[in-house]
Formats: C-alpha cells, structure tokens, sequence
C-alpha cells in the first residue's frame, strides 16, 4: 500500500528531479543509519513527498552531502538531510511494522511475521519518542482490520480510516498548519487506500482476498472510470488544502507530485487491463 506518491519525471525540470532524488536518497540513507538493513527495506516515495512538503513549509536547516550507496556503487549521488528526514523514517518505519504486524495477523503471512519480528525492536524505541502517534496508528489499523474481516462495504469508511492514519503521520507539530497538513495526509490516505484496491481488483477476486471495490467491479462497465472519479475528488481536495499553504520553497516539486505524479501508476494500471481485455477479445477467451 505505498509508492503512489511518487513524482511524474517526464514533466519534470532537471533541476527538479535532481532535488526530489536528493530527498530521496537522503530517506534512504537515514533509514539505514537509523534503522539498519532492515529500516531500509521500508523506503516510499511517500514519505519522501512528506519530508518535501514539511521541508518547503518550515524550511529547516537541510544538509547536502555525497553518498555512496548499493543501487548505485560506482558513483556518488546527492543526498539532503534534515529533522524532517529523521521524522518521515521513523513514521515510516512505525507503519511499516504496523502493517506488516496485521497482515500476519489476517493473513498469516510468514514473511510480513518476519519483517515485524525484526523491526519490533526499532519500535519499541520509538514508542518513548512517538507514544501517541503510534497508538493512533495501531488502533486505527486495527480497526481497518476489523472492518476488512467483517467485508465491509462501504468505501469512504474503508478509505477513512486509513485517511485518518495518514493524517496523523503529516501533522508533524501543533501549530497554525496542523489542520491543513491533517487534510492534506487524510485525502492523501485515501486515495493511497482506494488506488491500491483499484490496481488489485483482479487479483484479490482471483484468491478471495477482502478488496472494498469488489461490489463496484461486478456491478459496473466503467469501473476504472468510475474509480478514477472518486480518485480525482481525493486528489482535488488534498491539492485545496495544499494551495492554502505558503510554500515556496520545492513546490514546483509537490505539484508535479499531486496534478500528475499520482496518476502515473493509475494510467499504467488501466492501460495494462484495456492491453489485457483487448487480447483476451482477439484470442475468443
């Protein structure tokens, strides 16, 4: 349920790009210098977008450096650091294991046991640090589990509930920006939690798996239309809240992310089933 969040680099600046992979780069080093191998397995470029969204509206002292790395060991890239950089990972990090800890739970995944069993003493850490945010996280999860368990129906709650998780991972202090930052991770959380139904309608049929768009696939032709609809009204709502805000500072950047980027996976998730229903028409299956 992560990666969504990501930048459309066709329409990006040089400049740009090179800034955001900086970012990037720089989560990816804190999570493992923070965090180990383990940490590091648990990188999103949603948490990226987090750490650009805070950096743009606080603007912090940020740290550039080069770094070596193991996706690229014969060249050195840029990576920027800062305290929003060591906050996104630990956020991610808390979800990371959280979810992993309720797929097991539902599912029994052994591999999802696994990751939770090693990263749980990271987040036994983090519960001194991050003691509220962590038991709004695990509740609510645990409430979506509930809710998956008992094939609930209604999308927008579904969506919710993991809208209000994401809420409670932007809103990184109380101040005047805490309810814009809460709006914008709750829609954001919501079309994260709808678009990953969406990609994995098919699949979740195929095995019996609990997918809320399940009803609204059998019962409607325009299906990926329909989706894209309610998508566009998460995506329209979470850029409101984002226009109110002052930031100057990389918003070229957070644009690209909300009015292209986050359609870049559901353009090419519906282009692949229209690629796959066009073969199955012409080979009569």
């Amino acid at each position: 349920m992560f990666g969504y969040i990501a930048i459309n680099k066709a329409e990006m600046k040089f400049k740009d790009f090179d800034i955001y992979h900086s970012y990037y780069c720089g989560l990816c080093k804190t999570l493992k210098s923070d965090y180990g191998r383990r940490g590091q397995m648990t990188l999103s470029y949603d948490m990226t977008f987090l750490i650009l969204l805070l950096t743009g509206l606080y603007e912090p002292e940020t740290k550039t450096e080069k770094v070596n790395c193991i996706a690229h060991p014969l060249e050195k890239h840029t990576a920027r650091t800062n305290l929003y950089t060591d906050y996104a990972a630990s956020m991610n990090l808390i979800l990371s294991y959280y979810k992993c800890k309720d797929d097991w739970n539902d599912d029994k995944k052994k591999k999802s046991y696994l990751f939770a069993k090693a990263l749980k003493p990271r987040i036994s850490e983090l519960k001194t640090r991050y003691p509220d945010k962590i038991r709004r996280i695990d509740s609510d999860l645990k409430k979506l589990s509930w809710y998956e368990q008992a094939e609930e129906t209604d999308i927008d709650k579904m969506a919710g509930i993991f809208g209000d998780i994401m809420a409670e991972i932007f809103a990184y202090r109380k101040d005047e920006w805490e309810d814009s930052l809460r709006k914008i991770g709750f829609f954001l959380g919501k079309f994260i939690y709808l678009m990953d139904a969406c990609e994995d309608i098919e699949k979740d049929i195929q095995t019996g798996s609990y997918n809320p768009l399940r009803e609204m696939f059998f019962q409607n032709e325009h299906f990926d239309e329909d989706c894209r609809q309610i998508l566009t009204l998460m995506i329209a709502e979470c850029s409101r809240e984002f226009e109110k805000l002052p930031i100057l500072l990389h918003a070229d950047i957070l644009r690209n992310i909300l009015y292209c980027g986050v359609w870049c996976r559901y353009t090419a998730v519906t282009e692949k089933r229209k690629m796959q229903a066009s073969n199955t028409e012409q080979t009569g299956e």
